[in-house]
């Protein structure tokens, strides 16, 4: 299978390290300085809970500069930037690709899917706490590495995908091929989208998370609102978030803040439309209480202007 992901960061980046160590055909779309550091000096994991530090060769180049035909596109961008990553994808796939987007805001493959009828898109999530930390260098904050993705209707699943699941495996991520991929979808969205807006409510590390006081109580109180709007939408969850994300952040650095607070404090742009304000908007639409996320976007929105 030959592999094509779009985004060196937080998460194409782990998944292009991994896949590339355990000798799979892979090409990373990178830009800028990233992309001069990785083909000049390589890609180099620096393991924050163990110490360590390795670099390996990767290919990667700009979306102008790629010519081949990928199997598998993952699509690795922030929510802001799906868009355009439809034409290059347009350019380059052939009429069996498979395309994987992993990102943080729910809802991404049916909308992928919508622009590009031709092939298959599935809906996908990844459980990864990493960043760029300087170009060329990503810093992977804990153990966690996982990708869960799969297809909406059963009737598109096709064999191709139990290979694609076979490959990770064989490079140590952790990969589950769902049969209910919106479900799992909404689990993964219930922790970051969380996350991330108790994170920049707060300032908050994920030190703060792991003791009692005011950010960890937020954090549950909206995971418990995101499983109300999973039950309204008719995607129950079928286990207790709360601890499984409380679980999760357990395995982090102490140090470790999300993307979406590292955008922030950047002055870049950010997820919160698609992490914050729009489960909002879902409570809305769905009529289910989200009082939590509401205090969180109300504060947020003043001071992002």
């Amino acid at each position: 299978m030959k592999y094509l992901i779009i985004g060196a960061g937080g998460t194409g980046g782990p998944l292009g390290f991994y896949l590339t160590k355990a000798g799979k055909d892979v090409t990373l779309i990178a830009r800028g300085a990233h992309l001069k550091a990785l083909s000049e000096q390589g890609l180099t994991m620096e393991r924050l809970w163990n110490g360590t530090r390795e670099t390996i060769r990767v290919k990667a180049v700009d979306m102008e500069h790629y010519d081949e035909q990928p199997d598998v596109i993952l699509v690795c961008v922030k929510g802001y930037s799906l868009d355009d990553t439809v034409p290059f994808i347009r350019k380059v796939m052939k009429k069996n690709t498979i395309v994987i987007p992993i990102l943080n805001i729910y809802g991404t493959g049916g909308r992928l899917q919508k622009q590009l009828p031709e092939i298959l898109v599935t809906d996908g999530c990844i459980y990864v706490a990493a960043a760029i930390k300087a170009p060329g260098v990503l810093e992977q904050y804990g153990k966690v590495l996982s990708l869960v993705f799969g297809v909406r209707d059963q009737a598109e699943s096709r064999p191709e995908l139990e290979e694609i699941r076979a490959d990770l495996e064989s490079c140590g991520i952790r990969a589950l091929l769902s049969q209910h991929i919106q479900r799992a979808a909404l689990e993964k969205f219930s922790y970051v989208s969380p996350i991330g807006a108790a994170g920049l409510y707060y300032n908050a590390t994920a030190a703060d998370f792991m003791k009692e006081g005011a950010p960890r109580e937020s954090f549950k109180e909206m995971i418990r609102e995101i499983g109300a709007l999973a039950e309204a939408m008719g995607h129950p969850f079928h286990k207790d978030m709360v601890t499984r994300n409380l679980e999760v952040l357990s395995t982090l650095a102490p140090e470790a803040t999300t993307s979406m607070q590292r955008d922030v404090m950047a002055g870049k742009p950010s997820e919160i439309d698609g992490l914050v304000y729009e489960v909002v908007r879902l409570g809305k639409e769905y009529g289910v209480p989200v009082p939590e996320y509401e205090k969180v976007a109300a504060k947020l929105s003043k001071e992002l202007k």
